[in-house]
């Protein structure tokens, strides 16, 4: 059986926190952990039913959760512009910020509303415009942003020449082009913080292993059953070797977004291999931290998306 591995977590009463992928998984455990703690909790969702029965569960366990429901499609810009706008209308600071969703290794290239490959689209491009736009919110609130990478982020590289994938897909490499790109995103955004006095924190964290659902089989991605590489995630998990829990898996998304350490840091599991156990901070690797790559992949994400940061 998995070892017990937790962090406390300070009272967050009067903060408020976004939390993307809230309504399953890794997204669930943080958005419990936040509002038992007692911040207010908004769960921006693409599938309504879901997001209310994550409500739900949060619910039976701190009845007196703070959790707001709205929706978002983060492979739709023009979704992202409509939940900024509003959140933006509301006025309300926001204290924290995890860009936690994503999408992993669909079998076969799929695009976003706008036309970019689903994996950059969503995985990148989408937190990239949603932060973009809340940006007076969040520097308002002098909020802690945190980007959730991935140990893929420590192979492959950012597929400059084809960023839509278009002339020769590869499912783990696109994931992998994806996630450094959120990474040098995450790490620039707290660079220029610093620079511009935005008063924002901005770290990454990664998961490890765990046995969450981006692996399964899901409808959304064209994956139709589970791979033999997600039957032995869970098996492993289950068995307590190696790799982490759902639970476990959270913890450096949750110390990294309620530290008060400085920002430009990545959280992530300390155990063999970095696939699981306490959390803890590790070296960025060079793929994630070049700031020349980080200037371009902001140049290239601010045209892409049409929204752009103070300069």
């Amino acid at each position: 059986m998995p070892r017990r591995i937790d962090i406390p977590v300070p009272d967050l009463s009067g903060r408020r926190a976004l939390i993307t992928g809230g309504s399953d998984g890794i997204g669930l455990v943080l958005a419990t952990r936040l509002a038992g703690a007692g911040a207010e909790v908004l769960l921006p969702v693409r599938d309504r039913a879901k997001g209310e029965a994550a409500v739900a569960r949060i619910r039976e366990r701190h009845p007196a959760a703070r959790v707001i429901l709205h929706d978002l499609d983060l492979a739709d810009l023009s979704s992202v512009a409509a939940l900024a706008a509003q959140l933006t209308a509301d006025g309300a600071p926001l204290h924290m910020l995890v860009a936690n969703a994503g999408v992993m290794t669909p079998p076969a290239r799929r695009v976003t509303a706008d036309g970019f490959e689903l994996q950059f689209g969503t995985n990148h491009l989408g937190h990239f415009a949603l932060i973009g736009r809340l940006l007076p919110l969040l520097r308002a609130g002098s909020a802690r942003v945190v980007s959730q990478v991935s140990i893929a982020a420590d192979q492959g590289a950012v597929n400059w020449d084809d960023l839509k994938w278009e002339r020769r897909y590869n499912a783990m490499r696109a994931y992998s082009s994806s996630k450094i790109a959120l990474g040098l995103f995450g790490l620039e955004l707290d660079r220029r913080s610093i620079a511009g006095g935005w008063g924002i924190a901005s770290d990454l964290a990664h998961p490890g292993v765990a046995p969450t659902s981006l692996l399964a089989a899901r409808t959304a991605t064209g994956r139709s059953r589970d791979g033999f590489d997600v039957r032995l995630i869970r098996l492993l998990s289950r068995l307590g070797i190696l790799v982490g829990t759902i639970e476990t898996a959270s913890l450096p998304a949750l110390l990294a977004a309620t530290s008060d350490a400085p920002g430009g840091r990545l959280y992530g599991p300390s155990g063999p291999g970095r696939l699981g156990g306490p959390p803890a901070v590790q070296q960025p690797n060079a793929r994630i931290s070049d700031p020349e790559d980080a200037a371009r992949m902001w140049a290239v994400s601010e045209d892409l998306t049409g929204v752009r940061f103070p300069a």
